[in-house]
């Protein structure tokens, strides 16, 4: 058994940790199972010695980012704890303190996860980046925060977004004229991130001056995609061709960023999706870098992290189990012939 008592430097420090009737200590411990008692500025921890070290280290961690002008909340609460638990809170200073860009109402971006720093970090290093992992990763917000700090520091001209239009019924080369009303609601995430970043009516002024596009993927056919930060969302649902050609638009002093899900393909059975394929073909070319998230990196309600692992194990066992399945029966034809 192990005791520490943290003390903050002030009782309104205090309040600004660990939050209005003690909620973000609750949140701490959560995380960092341990007895605390808080009175007034001071956390008593009690508990095994790794437990207690780690919630007395997130409270310094904290009040460090506090001091250094962070806004402290709820999803830095529970990542710095489960950061400082694995071991990791070293790298909590770099990755709070990386403003990607600031919002319509003044919100700096940060990577809030250790893979959404990696992700940032890469799209900054690399030409193209292809982020690769579950939902409400942040993996589409980030990208546009990053476009957005590219534009209006000049390093390029342009944004372009682009994801393809599979519930809409695109097909690669074919167009029906009111293509683009069909498939404006499943460019919608798209536009709120944009215009989180640069407000509607600014957004609307630069999409009329073709400084921002946001079209179907089956619009790339036939560019070069110059001075541009482009971003394909959703790159699960392109197929082979369709990715290929989306990569082959690249033109010079621009970044494309590639996002998808692998568990969330809706393309027709036995069509490759797009993103499969150039994960396996394109892994070890120069240029280009593979970010994988994990529900570590669920950035939404606690509750979402939790439900895609569970959804994760489960197929990783139904495929245990077929590929188990099919084993037991070669051997059986085998054993037969």
């Amino acid at each position: 058994m192990s005791e520490r008592v943290f003390t903050f430097p002030t009782y309104d420090l205090a309040q600004s940790i660990l939050g209005q009737h003690n909620r973000y200590l609750q949140m701490m411990n959560e995380v960092i199972p341990a007895d605390i008692v808080s009175r007034g500025d001071t956390v008593v921890i009690k508990g095994d010695e790794l437990q207690v070290e780690a919630l007395y280290r997130t409270l310094e961690e904290l009040v460090f980012l506090y001091k250094e002008g962070s806004t402290i909340t709820e999803s830095q609460v529970r990542i710095a704890a489960k950061m400082v638990m694995n071991g990791k809170g070293d790298a909590l200073h770099s990755m709070f303190e990386d403003t990607l860009s600031v919002t319509m109402r003044g919100k700096s971006i940060t990577p809030k996860t250790e893979g959404q720093k990696q992700y940032v970090d890469s799209i900054r290093k690399n030409t193209i980046t292809f982020g690769i992992g579950p939902a409400g990763t942040g993996k589409t917000f980030l990208a546009v925060a990053l476009a957005a700090f590219y534009l209006k520091n000049r390093n390029v001209d342009k944004i372009i977004l682009t994801r393809p239009a599979v519930e809409a019924g695109e097909r690669l080369g074919f167009l029906p004229g009111e293509l683009q009303d069909k498939v404006d609601p499943y460019l919608r995430p798209l536009y709120d991130a944009l215009h989180e970043m640069f407000g509607i009516e600014q957004v609307q002024r630069f999409m009329e001056r073709g400084t921002i596009e946001v079209a179907p993927l089956a619009y790339m056919r036939g560019r070069t995609l110059e001075n541009a930060f482009v971003i394909l969302d959703e790159a699960q649902n392109t197929t082979a061709e369709q990715m290929k050609m989306f990569l082959t638009r690249l033109g010079n002093n621009s970044k494309m960023v590639v996002n998808g899900d692998k568990t969330q393909i809706d393309l027709p059975p036995r069509v490759v999706s797009g993103l499969g394929e150039a994960e396996k073909v394109l892994r070890h070319v120069p240029g280009i870098n593979m970010v994988y998230f994990s529900d570590q990196d669920v950035v939404r309600h606690d509750l979402v992290g939790r439900i895609v692992k569970a959804y994760d194990q489960y197929h990783e066992r139904k495929l245990a189990g077929e590929t188990a399945e099919t084993n037991a029966a070669s051997k059986e034809h085998v054993a037969k012939g």
